[in-house]
C-alpha cells in the first residue's frame, strides 16, 4: 500500500490527478515556439480549456494539493544535496495579474520554500553592474521555488521601447540571456517564461477599477499611463523578445490573461508540468528507521 501524503493523497493519486480536462496540452498550446505572433493572439480567449469560470476556479482548488507536494519533495531533495529548482518568471504590462499568480497559485505553496524577488526600476548600485548582475543575486537556492516578478526582461523591453539601449546593445542582452538561462538549466533550474497577455482595452478597465475603488489606490501609480501610451511600442518589444530568447531549455508561454481565473489555472499546470519533469521523489532516511521507531516507542 503507498503511503499517504501530507494531504492525504497517496503518490498514485498526485499522478493521476494532472491528467484531467487540459492539462496534458497546456505548453504545447500556450508556448512560443517558431512562427509565434503575438498579434494571432486573443487574450480574451481560453485555449484548451472547454471548462466556465467556476470549473476553472474548483480545478485550480483541486490541484493546490497535488503542487504543494511536489514543491516539498524539491525543498526536501535540495535539503540531501539535489540542485534541482524551478524560476518562474512573470512579465506583462500593468494590472495583467502577476500579483494575483503569487497570490492564488504560488501562495499554495509551503513559503519556506519559496522565494518572490519583484524587480523594480534598478538602484544606483545596480546601475554600475551589468544588468544580469541583480538577476544573479535574487536567483532560488537548490531546492526553491523562484519567482520573478518582471525580471531581466525589464532591460530588454522597457530599454527597447524608449530607446535606452542601441539595436547592438539589444542583441547583446538576448545573447547574454540565452546564455544565461542555457547554465541556469545545465545546472538543474527549470525555468517556465510567462507573459500574461491581456488586451488594451482590459488594461483600461481595470485601471479605472483601480481609481474607482479607495482599497486599491495603493496599487496604481501614474507611471501606469504614461506607459500606456507605448502600447504597440511593448507589444513589439514582447514578439522581439519571443523571437530571440523563446528557447529549447527556456521557452516562453504567452497566458491569455483577460480572464485571470484562466490564467490561474494555465500558469498552476504550467509549474505542475515542470515540477514533474524533474523527476522527485522523497529522500530515503539516511537512518536505521526501524531502530528509530522503537526508541521512539519507548520514549
Amino acid at each position: 500500500m503507498q503511503a499517504a501524503t501530507k494531504c492525504g493523497r497517496t503518490k498514485g493519486d498526485i499522478e493521476m490527478a494532472g491528467t484531467k480536462e487540459f492539462t496534458k496540452q497546456v505548453s504545447t498550446i500556450l508556448k512560443a515556439g517558431p512562427g509565434f505572433s503575438l498579434d494571432a493572439v486573443d487574450p480574451g480567449a481560453t485555449p484548451g480549456y472547454k471548462g466556465k469560470k467556476s470549473d476553472g476556479v474548483a480545478l485550480l482548488a483541486a490541484q493546490d494539493g497535488r503542487l504543494d507536494v511536489l514543491q516539498e519533495m524539491l525543498f526536501a531533495e535540495g535539503k540531501f544535496g539535489s540542485s534541482k529548482r524551478v524560476l518562474l518568471i512573470l512579465q506583462a504590462m500593468d494590472t495583467a495579474g502577476k500579483g494575483g499568480i503569487v497570490e492564488h497559485v504560488v501562495g499554495s505553496m509551503d513559503p519556506q520554500g519559496v522565494k518572490v524577488a519583484p524587480f523594480k526600476a534598478p538602484t544606483d548600485e545596480e546601475k554600475t553592474h551589468d544588468f544580469l548582475w541583480r538577476v544573479e543575486r535574487a536567483l532560488p537556492d537548490a531546492g526553491f521555488v523562484g519567482v520573478f516578478d518582471r525580471s531581466h526582461y525589464e532591460d530588454v523591453l522597457i530599454h527597447r521601447v524608449h530607446g535606452w539601449a542601441n539595436d547592438a546593445e539589444l542583441e547583446r542582452r538576448y545573447a547574454a540571456i540565452n546564455e544565461f538561462e542555457a547554465r541556469l538549466a545545465e545546472e538543474g533550474t527549470a525555468i517556465v517564461k510567462v507573459m500574461l497577455n491581456i488586451s488594451r482595452d482590459e488594461q483600461k478597465a481595470r485601471l479605472l477599477a483601480r481609481l474607482d475603488d479607495p482599497s486599491k489606490h495603493w496599487k496604481y501609480s501614474t507611471d501606469d499611463l504614461k506607459e500606456r501610451a507605448f502600447w504597440d511600442s511593448y507589444m513589439d518589444a514582447y514578439q522581439r523578445v519571443f523571437e530571440k530568447t523563446s528557447t529549447e531549455v527556456a521557452p516562453w508561454y504567452v497566458v491569455p490573461a483577460n480572464k485571470k481565473w484562466f490564467a490561474r489555472i494555465a500558469v498552476q499546470e504550467l509549474l505542475l508540468e515542470a515540477l514533474g519533469k524533474l523527476g522527485l521523489s522523497w529522500p530515503k532516511a539516511d537512518f536505521d528507521v526501524p531502530a528509530e521507531r522503537a526508541l521512539a516507542v519507548q520514549s
